[in-house]
Order: C-alpha cells, then structure tokens, then sequence
C-alpha cells in the first residue's frame, strides 16, 4: 500500500516553545560562563571576555527568536495508514510511515522534558531512514498515542518488513 506524502495537521503541544527556548539557551550560556572564567583567570586571554559576551548574545537570541519559528514547522499526524511528520529548520524533512511498516511504539522523557511535562513518540519502522520521532507532545497525548498506534499496527496483517 502506498501512502500519500502530505502536510501534517497537528501542532505541537505549546509548552515545547519554552522546552526549546532552555535546550537553545543551555550550551550558549554554559560556553560563555566557562570563557569568561578562563578571561577572568587568565590575563593572557582576557579576550575571552567579550567572546564570552558575545557568544551569550547569540544564544539568547536563537532561543528568543527560533522556537516560534519551530512550533509553526513542527507538524505531525496520525490518521488509519500511517504517521505523518515535518520538522526541521533549513533543511525541512517530510516523513509518512504506514501502519504496515511500523515495529516499535515508545515514547521518551529526558529531565527537562519531564519538566515542561512533554515526551517524544517514537515509531520505530522497517526503513533505513530509521525511526519517525514526534517531539513536544504533551505526556498524557503521547501515550496515549503509544497505546493507540501499537492496538492499529497489531490490526493491520503481515510483520512490518
């Protein structure tokens, strides 16, 4: 069966704007406090100072400015035939993976995720571009589309390879 590659419908869980915003803000700032330490120690490097001022500029303002942009991309959808996907940046990546294909369900939670309470459903596929990943549902969604997706693919006949 062939599946229609076509624009996803849904959005994301809206609390993975302020999840992106931190993951953006993070290695930035933590670059530019350990540049700064090094200026501040080391006279010899005192140019360190404002490569440290600079670098903490730039990521703040990638973690103002992209995640609006992300949420609007971000797109997933899960209808009778398959899992439907669209993320990226520059590069934007379209993905449909039939119920036929699918192997494996998860969903995963890193700490911070945990903290803005949203999960990644993973759907594992028989595909070498590897598994169809939705990141920024809410928790309670995700699993509930774990639960729904892995009764559809024991429905659908054959052994997904």
């Amino acid at each position: 069966m062939t599946v229609p590659l076509r624009p996803p419908r849904e959005a994301l869980d809206p609390r993975v704007r302020a999840w992106w915003r931190v993951h953006c803000a993070a290695w930035p700032l933590a670059l530019a406090a350990v540049l700064a330490v090094l200026g501040l120690l080391v006279p010899a490097i005192g140019w360190f100072l404002p490569l440290a001022g600079a670098v903490a500029v730039v990521g703040l303002v990638v973690a103002a400015a992209f995640p609006a942009y992300w949420y609007r991309v971000h797109r997933w959808e899960v209808t009778e035939d398959a899992v439907y996907t669209r993320s990226g940046f520059l590069w934007q990546e379209w993905r449909a993976a039939p119920l036929s294909r699918i192997q494996t369900v998860d969903t995963s939670r890193g700490p911070l995720q945990q903290a803005f309470g949203i999960s990644a459903l993973v759907v594992t596929t028989a595909s070498a571009r590897g598994a169809v990943t939705v990141v920024g549902l809410g928790h309670e969604r995700a699993a509930e589309l774990a639960e729904r997706l892995t009764r559809a693919t024991q429905a659908v006949p054959g052994d997904a390879t």
